[in-house]
């Protein structure tokens, strides 16, 4: 399903979304498919993404663009 068909379906909402395809450019993905796995509450919404695998997100559909910002973290690991 496209971002545009979600958004018209679940308005001003956030939503539980298993990434179907993307690509990506320098430090962003971009969304190009997206399964629904179904509306989120406010409340519950940081608690779920936070439970999810890479492939699920949650995302506001407010948002006219569907893309992550992608961070490499790059820290010294300690030997033991």
């Amino acid at each position: 399903m496209k971002w545009q068909d979600v958004r018209n379906i679940f308005p001003d909402q956030f939503v539980k979304l298993e990434i179907k395809s993307s690509t990506i450019d320098k430090n962003q993905e971009w969304i190009e498919e997206v399964a629904v796995i179904g509306p989120v509450s406010d409340e519950d919404a940081t608690r779920e993404l936070l439970s999810s695998d890479e492939a699920v997100i949650v995302y506001h559909t407010s948002k006219e663009e569907l893309r992550i910002r992608i961070r490499n973290y790059n820290g010294l690991r300690r030997q033991n």
